[in-house]
Parts: structure tokens; C-alpha cells; sequence
């Protein structure tokens, strides 16, 4: 019998506070709002275990297309955690990585929008630049830019 094979990661979720705000800086980053909608019913309380839920939510796509970020926002049930101010180190998920063309540009940029820079700006061998931001509610964010090739 045939293993079922993967086909493609279909997006990562984030829960906020302000779903305006989250657009707004992952906009910054480049992600283009795919569409906004929102969520309830007995089927989608099914799927999350949560039972009645009322959520918002907007999708957000890369610009090549095949990477989505689902932001959400609850309604209904409340949310019941913060890990916004987590370190990187705690367990879970935490933060989610982009490629950049320009890292000094986009860190830049993103500050200017209230973003805060985690550590600093490092280079990894002639690899690499990448550095961890908090973006909008405390989002923690990482950035890559490519050397070379």
C-alpha cells in the first residue's frame, strides 16, 4: 500500500487582538490580504474543539503565492493565553520566518511602524543575515536575507 503523500503546507495561524493592526504590519512586510471572513458554526467548532466559536479572520499571501498566514481573531470563545511576549525559547509556536531582499530595509521600515528589534541584526557565516522583530502585538517575527548567489 502506498504511503499518502504530503502535498503542500497550506498556511500558519496567528491569534490577535486587532486584526486591522496584524493586516496592517504583515502588509509592511509584503504580504498581500487574500480575503477576510468570518467563522462560526457547529462545523468550525468540530474542527477546533472549541465548540460555539465566532472568529475573524483574514488571509494573508506571500508574494510568490505559496505561503498563507490565516490571522485570527476570537470573538467567541475569548482567547485564554498570551504568548505574545514569550522568548524564543519557550515551547510552542512562536514566531514564523521571511525571506527579504534587503534585511537593513526592512528592519528599517518595520520600525518605524512601532516594530522592535529582539536581539540584533547577525550575520551567519557568508550564508546569511537574520535577525528576530516583535511586530504588531507583539508578533514575534524572524527575517532572512540571502548572501551571495
Amino acid at each position: 500500500m502506498e504511503k499518502n503523500k504530503l502535498l503542500r503546507m497550506d498556511n500558519v495561524g496567528i491569534v490577535v487582538e486587532s486584526l486591522d493592526e496584524a493586516i496592517s504590519f504583515f502588509t509592511e512586510i509584503g504580504l498581500k490580504l487574500e480575503g477576510r471572513a468570518t467563522i462560526e458554526g457547529e462545523w468550525a467548532g468540530r474542527v477546533t474543539g472549541l465548540g460555539a466559536q465566532h472568529v475573524e479572520i483574514a488571509m494573508m499571501v506571500t508574494p510568490d503565492g505559496h505561503s498563507r498566514l490565516e490571522i485570527s481573531r476570537f470573538l467567541t470563545p475569548s482567547a485564554i493565553s498570551d504568548h505574545r511576549v514569550a522568548p524564543v525559547n519557550s515551547l510552542g509556536y512562536l514566531r514564523v520566518m521571511f525571506a527579504v531582499e534587503d534585511i537593513d530595509e526592512m528592519v528599517s521600515r518595520l520600525c518605524r511602524h512601532g516594530a522592535q528589534l529582539v536581539g540584533e541584526v547577525v550575520q551567519y557565516e557568508n550564508s546569511y543575515r537574520l535577525c528576530y522583530i516583535r511586530g504588531a502585538e507583539g508578533i514575534l517575527v524572524g527575517l532572512a536575507q540571502q548572501l551571495g548567489g
